[in-house]
Parts: C-alpha cells; structure tokens; sequence
C-alpha cells in the first residue's frame, strides 16, 4: 500500500479544464539499445525489470495528483524503453490504483509500446484483460538484414506471430512502426517493407525516417544511408502505397485507417495536457492561462528516479513555466505537424491567447506558400508540410 502524500500545490483553474488531460507513463528499460536510439532508455541487466519501478510510478503520480484534481483522463501512453518486459500483472495493479486517484474517460485510449521479440504465446492476452486496449508494435522492418543493422533483437517472424496474438485477444486496435532510408536500403526494399505492414491489417502505421541523433552509436558511427534524393523517392512512393492500401496520412508520420488516429497523440500535437510520470518523462499541465503553463521532467536515470521518488525529493510544484511570448511557437511547433491544421479557436483555448496577435506571421506564411487559411483556421500547405522546420521556426519569438 503506497499512502498519499499531502502536497501544497497550485490546483488546476476552475476556467481551463477544457483543456484535454492525458497520462504518459516512461518504462525504461529494453534487452538492448539500438544503435540508432536517443531515447531514454536503458539495457536491463536483470531477467526482467524491479516490480519495485511499478510503486515509484504510483508515488510520482501521487506528488502530481494536487495539479490535476477534479479532472479526467482521456489517454494513457506506456513508452520506453520496451514496456512489455513488465507483465500483464504489473500492468493490472498499476491501472487499478490510477484509476483510484483520478477519473478515467470511458473507453479511454490505453496504449502499450511493445517489442515483438518480447512477446511469447498469451501475453497480449494478458495486458487486454489488465485494460490495455491499443498496442504500439516496434517492427521497424521486415528484411533480415535491416532489422541485425539496427541492432534489434527480433525478426520478422516474431512480428507476424505478436499480430496473431494482439488479434488473438481481440486488440484489433495496434499501430505498426516502419522505418525507411535504412543503411543501404532499396526502394524496392523499402516498398516491400510497407506492402508487408499494410498487409497485417495494423489500424495505424507509424513511417518515418531514419535519423542520425545526437549521442547515439549511428551518430558517432554513421552507417552508408540513401542520399537526400533518394530517401525523397521513397517516403512519396511509401507514402503513396499507404494511401492506396487505406492509410490516409494526418500528421508528419502518422497514417490510420479511419477513425482510428491515435488520440493520445493528436492530444500532444493540438497542445493538449498530460501529466508525465517515470524516469525522464515530461509532462504539461494548464493551471492558468497563459501565465502558468507548466511544463515538468523527472530525472533520467532509473536509479536516480527511484531513489527522489522514495524520498519525495520531487515535490509538486517542480517545473518552470513556458513565458507567454513563447506560447505561439510551442503551438505551432506541434500543431503544424497535422494536414488539417489547427482552429483560432483550439489556438485560444489551449494557450489562453487570441490569434489575431499572430495575424502579421500567418499572411507571411501564406504569402510564402506555406500556410493556407480555411474556414476555422490554419493548415499548412503541402510545400509547408515538406519545409516544416522553416515554417515552424517563422513563428518563433
């Protein structure tokens, strides 16, 4: 039994509860880094992860709870790392005491990112009976030899048998990540790829682009990637194959089939809040408009995490405030990254700030072809979406 610890801290306004609230949950931990991954995440060294992580998750969210009283979730995302080295037990008695502390929206969305080859026989099972009800599959690619270059540890045999079972236990709801431009992949590889992917029945595809990031083995290490043009051709040929099979593309890298967009998401990409628990995980919350929008991250190492968690080092009012001149670029850094755009409407409700103030930056974008005005607000042009840094960074302060 964790108690629940009585924190002074700022509670959410009473005028911006509107606003959607979703719950991110960091697991951090996978059987092994690929050379191509920032993310935080780290090589377990045991058998499987401490269930000791699943109480610090309950404690971290207990020294959130004062900001978000009286509000709903409306989707939770468990990322990493590869959440599914913890088991569906862990999973069940972690839903139950957040479902304890603070309402969930009925048929909430409730992701789990998984890792095919940490997958055996009923476990999908498992997390669909713990209340689970989307599933985020890392397949990245089907060609033997992309998959030992990017260093992960499953083949593609292991991504068709998790696919029998996510349907086995009637997760018809799971999205599929693909990767293109690997290390000297093909447009014929890379289209094979996506005919494979379509071919599963996914609800969601995520596709996008290898990147070389900063800090990763890739980075200091680059393997021999497509040029420029190439990569080009085959985002727009994969990019067409997706819409023929179904997948109608709405954001950057996000393709579903209809009605089947993750929510959770589109919440992030329309400025939406979320409460951020676990190693290196980031939350924003709306206590006051436009003065304290507050964002939060926790300390990165799992130990670390751990041991303020225990200590209730992390106290509730940690955080800073995003400056109002600096609103406009963070709503334009997520909302532009959607085909339809955003509303004035969206704009004002979630940062508190009309968007007649931003009127002068829009014509100029417009006037450069990368934004489009329609009758509820903005979207960017398909010149806008192919030059999106610079359309971003036109509105920054």
């Amino acid at each position: 039994m964790i108690d629940t610890p009585v924190i002074d801290a700022p509670r959410a306004d009473a005028r911006i509860v509107d606003v959607p609230l979703a719950l991110y949950v960091h697991m951090p931990w996978c059987v092994r880094k690929c050379p191509y991954c920032d993310f935080n995440s780290h090589q377990l060294k045991s058998g499987q992860p401490d269930a000791s992580y699943i109480d610090a998750l309950i404690r971290d969210f207990d020294l959130e709870a004062p900001r978000v009283r009286g509000r709903r979730i409306d989707s939770v995302f468990f990322g990493g790392g590869t959440p599914s080295l913890f088991s569906p037990e862990e999973f069940a008695r972690l839903l139950a005491a957040l479902k304890q502390r603070i309402d969930l929206a009925d048929g909430a969305e409730i992701t789990l990112e998984a890792n095919p080859g940490t997958i055996e026989r009923g476990k999908f099972q498992g997390y669909a009976e713990a209340g689970i009800n989307r599933v985020s599959l890392g397949a990245q690619s089907f060609d033997a030899n992309a998959l030992k270059v990017l260093g992960r540890i499953h083949s593609a045999d292991d991504t068709h048998r998790a696919v029998e079972e996510l349907k086995a236990a009637k997760l018809g709801n799971f999205n599929l990540d693909l990767m293109y431009a690997l290390p000297q992949q093909t447009l014929e590889q890379a289209l094979n790829d996506v005919k494979i992917a379509c071919s599963l029945g996914a609800s969601h595809i995520s596709y996008y682009q290898l990147t070389l990031e900063p800090g990763t083995v890739f980075h200091s290490r680059p393997p021999s990637l497509p040029d420029e043009d190439a990569a080009w051709q085959i985002q727009l040929a994969g990019q067409k194959m997706l819409a023929d099979c179904g997948y109608a593309q709405y954001e950057v890298s996000a393709y579903a089939k209809h009605g089947a967009q993750c929510r959770h998401n589109l919440n992030y990409w329309l400025f939406g809040d979320y409460v951020g628990i676990g190693a290196g995980a980031h939350g924003k919350v709306s206590i006051l408009k436009p003065e304290k929008i507050l964002r939060t991250v926790k300390p990165k190492q799992p130990r670390e995490y751990q041991a303020e968690i225990a200590g209730a080092a992390l106290i509730a009012g940690a955080g800073s405030y995003i400056a109002a001149a600096d609103l406009p670029f963070e709503f334009m850094l997520n909302a532009l990254r959607l085909n339809d755009g955003f509303s004035s409407d969206c704009y004002h409700a979630r940062t508190g700030l009309p968007l007649i103030n931003l009127e002068e930056k829009l014509a100029r974008a417009e006037d450069r072809g990368l934004l489009k005005s329609v009758a509820t607000g903005w979207r960017p042009t398909e010149l806008g979406r192919r030059f999106l840094n610079d359309l971003q960074a036109s509105f920054l302060p």
